[in-house]
C-alpha cells in the first residue's frame, strides 16, 4: 500500500465517467494546499492504468462507469503490493454496488451531493490511512446487505482474545478509538494496539472490512449495536 510523503500534498486520482464531475472535483481538490490531482480517468480500466502509472495516494472512484466498473477497478487496484486507498463515489447510499466495493477493500464512500467540506474531510481521513465510517450511512449500508450474505464466522475469529472481540464489536458499532477507550476504560494507545492486532489476525485491510466481517458473520446483528 502506498502512503503520502510527509510534508507533501496528497496525490489524488479522480475517476468518473461524467466530465462535469471530473472537472468539478479536480478544481475543488486542486485548490487545497495539501492536495494535488495527478490524473483523471473516464472509466475503470483507465483508472487502474493511471493509478499503476502515477501512484496516487487516494483514488476517488465512481461506482458506475463503462468498460470496467468501480467495483472491479477497486478490486484490481487493491491486489497490487503498492496500492492506493480508494474512496468510492455514489449517487445512492443504500447501493449494493457500494457494498461490493467496500467488500473489495474500498476505505469508505461518499455521496456525490456531499458538501465540499465533507468531501475534503473524507479525502484527508482516507489519505491519512484511516477508514471512513460514518455511522449513520456506512453502518446502515453494511447492515442492509450483510444480512443477505449470512456467512459463517471465520475460523480466525477464534484467535481473538476476549478483549479484542469486545473491541471488534465496538468498532462495528461505529465507535472511534477514543470512544472505545472511554467505554472500556483503556488508554487510546491500548485501543489502537488492539485494533491493529484484530486487523492482523483476521487479515483485514481496515476498519471498514472489520465492520463487514462482524455483520456478515453474525457477530453483530443490525439494531443490536449502540
Amino acid at each position: 500500500m502506498t502512503g503520502p510523503v510527509p510534508g507533501q500534498p496528497l496525490r489524488l486520482l479522480v475517476a468518473d465517467d461524467q466530465a462535469v464531475v471530473r472537472i468539478g472535483f479536480t478544481a475543488m481538490l486542486d485548490a487545497q494546499p495539501d492536495m494535488t490531482v495527478v490524473g483523471v480517468a473516464a472509466d475503470g480500466r483507465q483508472a487502474v492504468s493511471l493509478a499503476t502509472e502515477l501512484r496516487p495516494d487516494v483514488v476517488l472512484m465512481d461506482i458506475r462507469m463503462p468498460v470496467l466498473d468501480g467495483i472491479e477497478a477497486t478490486r484490481q487496484l487493491l491486489t497490487a503490493a503498492q496500492s492506493p486507498r480508494v474512496l468510492v463515489l455514489t449517487t445512492f447510499d443504500l447501493d449494493d454496488y457500494v457494498y461490493d466495493a467496500l467488500r473489495a477493500g474500498a476505505s469508505g464512500f461518499l455521496l456525490k451531493d456531499a458538501t465540499p467540506e465533507q468531501i475534503l474531510a473524507a479525502v484527508r481521513v482516507v489519505g491519512a490511512g484511516d477508514a471512513l465510517l460514518a455511522p449513520s450511512v456506512t453502518r446502515r449500508l453494511i447492515a442492509e446487505f450483510a444480512a443477505r450474505a449470512k456467512l459463517t464466522v471465520p475460523a480466525e475469529v477464534g484467535r481473538l482474545t476476549a478483549r479484542e472481540r469486545e473491541v471488534l464489536l465496538l468498532i462495528a458499532g461505529g465507535l472511534t478509538n477514543a470512544e472505545i477507550a472511554g467505554r472500556l476504560y483503556l488508554a487510546e494507545q491500548t485501543v489502537k494496539s488492539h485494533v491493529s492486532s484484530i486487523l492482523l489476525k483476521l487479515g483485514l485491510r481496515d476498519r471498514v472490512q472489520a465492520v463487514i466481517l462482524a455483520y456478515e458473520s453474525g457477530l453483530v446483528v443490525a439494531g443490536e449495536t449502540s
